[in-house]
């Protein structure tokens, strides 16, 4: 049940108050503090210490959230990121060339010149600066990043708090075109478009087979960690295609092993394995006379 406190998240005077309630503490919640923004932890409620597996938020100290968000695709840790590098790493999620250009496109289009060091000249290159990503945070989204690059564990909450209907432990269409014309600013066209290109890339990359975006792999996509994740599935899915099947147990020639020629016969009875065998080695099996 929620903390007892001297104030209301809603009144009834206004309706939208109590149909969009924002996150409340409760006894029993695993996350402390959440209106206090993380410099490195994607915290949530369910993953208070942000993601753990393969020690990913301690591998990442060095970076806040926002640059943990995109450090996939700097392959090679310069803190730039080429148009080049957003391609390659899209593709490795299986996507299609083409839409792998689209996104590289949009992105380095939308974000380069808000995080260039000198600000005067855009790059002709269409480069991400790392350092400066926070530069590049947009409005009209859910606010879960803050100006400094921070993340937001109270902002994060919200998102379910207010618009998963029904509980369902993520969101669905519905959810999502609820949330983004709620967070619409007046005339932040920008934002408008980037927040909807954010949620449709996300529903993309992890394409629900319930048609539910989890809330966990949500959180993932906002620290980067789901990134090399589905990388590694694809990778994974595409070796197994590529794979042949285990071979059998091969055996040794005897050592008095029989002449061999250019074309082996098969005698009725012959075990499948030393038929195989036969074949591999080149020997030629004589039918049994009676």
């Amino acid at each position: 049940m929620p903390l007892k406190k001297g104030y209301s998240t809603a009144t009834a005077q206004q309706p939208v108050t109590i149909e969009h309630r924002p996150y409340s503490p409760r006894y029993g919640d695993t996350l402390s503090d959440p209106g206090t923004a993380r410099a490195t932890l994607a915290a949530s409620n369910e993953s208070p210490n942000g993601t753990t597996k393969k020690s990913y938020a301690a591998h990442n100290q060095h970076l806040t959230v926002i640059q943990q968000h995109v450090s996939y695709w700097d392959r090679d840790k310069d803190s730039i990121i080429w148009p080049c590098d957003t391609y390659t790493g899209c593709r490795d999620f299986g996507w299609s060339p083409l839409l792998a250009f689209f996104a590289s496109l949009i992105i380095h289009f939308g974000l380069s010149y808000s995080t260039i060091p000198n600000l005067i000249l855009p790059d002709p290159y269409f480069r991400i600066y790392v350092d400066r990503l926070y530069k590049a945070k947009h409005g009209s989204d859910s606010m879960t990043y803050d100006n400094q690059g921070r993340f937001r564990p109270q902002q994060f909450e919200d998102i379910f708090a207010k618009y998963d209907q029904g509980g369902k432990g993520g969101l669905d269409v519905d959810d999502l075109w609820i949330f983004w014309k709620d967070q619409r600013m007046v005339f932040d066209f920008f934002g408008w478009t980037a927040c909807a290109l954010e949620w449709v890339a996300t529903y993309l990359l992890i394409w629900p087979a319930d048609g539910i975006l989890k809330k966990e792999d949500i959180r993932t996509v906002y620290d980067g960690s789901i990134f090399y994740k589905r990388a590694e599935e694809t990778r994974r899915k595409r070796s197994g295609e590529a794979l042949s099947p285990d071979p059998q147990p091969s055996l040794q020639t005897p050592p008095h092993s029989p002449s061999r020629t250019s074309s082996p016969t098969s005698s009725p009875g012959t075990p499948k394995k030393i038929l195989r065998f036969c074949r591999k080695e080149n020997l030629r099996i004589s039918p049994i006379k009676t």
